[in-house]
């Protein structure tokens, strides 16, 4: 068994869903192309655009099948695999320094223990480590890396309750320098894969300790504008109802699917209202317009939205449903 073969084996026995990245790189091997430039022509995007973290698994006998094709390196999915993973970087180059607000820091260990602190949880040396020997731990014990660059990264657990939290980066509206995080949309190089060359090691090989709540309140994203279901014109009559009816079931459907199962619920609710449309009880155009804001506000991306409602009405068109069929069948 090939030793990348066995880290991503490892990593899946602990419930973590892994997928493989391009040889001693950090991108991800497939797909080869991002939602917003999916033409479907990849057959496990034909239904919809699958990313790697669709394609991220703990099945053993599909790991064994990618990793023993080539020396891929391991990507641990974060959303999937249920973690957090606070990502503390160090400068690479002399002129990477702190803004103002961070001055005196020297990597995100030290941006982050500021932010613990100031939670009344300040961070503690590891057995073994210096300040500048190697990693801290914060709050808890938790699982930890050190990257190939000298960072660090701390796995935690995600919140079992609550809103889903995602990436965040640095000072750009993250949690300040240095200081990335990743959870759902986002994913990590496990332990035992290399990057140009350097290799991720595990510092403290313990369990994911609970996301700390300072934190968790800290990410928790804000809410999204809430938007309104476009008004379509619908007869006043039992076809009428039954459209009514036909819509408000699948905006429902299209408003409760899980992360990672936004796109594909909407290429669905796309495909079953293009039935409708072809039929000529509704138009394309009114199935974008109930279809659109609900789709925005999951999280989906306008041009991921705009491709997948396309192709889903391409499909429904193939299967007509005529309102006067469904009152005969009645």
């Amino acid at each position: 068994m090939s030793n990348l073969l066995a880290v991503a084996l490892a990593h899946a026995a602990r419930g973590w869903h892994v997928f493989p990245l391009r040889p001693d790189d950090k991108r991800p091997a497939f797909p080869d192309h991002t939602a917003d430039d999916c033409t479907g022509r990849d057959p496990r995007c034909r239904a919809g655009h699958v990313g790697w973290e669709q394609r991220a698994t703990t099945n053993p006998d599909r790991i064994r099948r990618a990793w023993s094709a080539r020396p891929y390196g391991v990507g641990i999915a974060c959303g999937p695999s249920g973690l957090m993973v606070v990502d503390l970087d160090v400068p690479k180059r002399p002129n990477d320094t702190p803004p103002a607000e961070w001055s005196g820091a020297r990597d995100g260990w030290d941006v982050f223990a500021t932010l613990a602190a100031r939670h009344g949880t300040p961070t503690e040396p590891l057995d073994g480590f210096g300040p500048d020997a190697g990693p801290r731990t914060g709050i808890d014990a938790t699982y930890t890396v050190t990257t190939g660059s000298g960072g660090t990264h701390l796995y935690y657990r995600h919140p079992a309750a609550g809103p889903e939290l995602r990436n965040s980066t640095g000072d750009r509206g993250g949690l300040g320098w240095k200081v990335d995080t990743r959870a759902h949309g986002g994913y990590v190089v496990a332990a035992g894969s290399s990057v140009a060359g350097r290799s991720y090691a595990v510092a403290l090989d313990v369990a994911p300790a609970p996301l700390p709540g300072w934190l968790a309140g800290l990410l928790a994203p804000a809410p999204r504008p809430v938007r309104q279901t476009a008004a379509v014109s619908l007869p006043a009559d039992r076809h009428g109802r039954y459209l009514a009816a036909a819509i408000r079931r699948q905006v429902a459907h299209l408003a409760a699917a899980p992360e990672g199962q936004r796109n594909h619920a909407l290429f669905a609710s796309a495909v079953a209202l293009g039935q409708l449309a072809a039929g000529g009880a509704l138009t394309d155009d009114d199935v974008t317009a109930v279809l659109e804001p609900v789709a925005l506000s999951i999280g989906l991306r306008p041009g991921e939205v705009a491709r997948t409602i396309a192709s889903g009405l391409r499909v429904g068109a193939r299967q007509p449903r005529h309102l006067a069929d469904l009152g005969r069948a009645a």
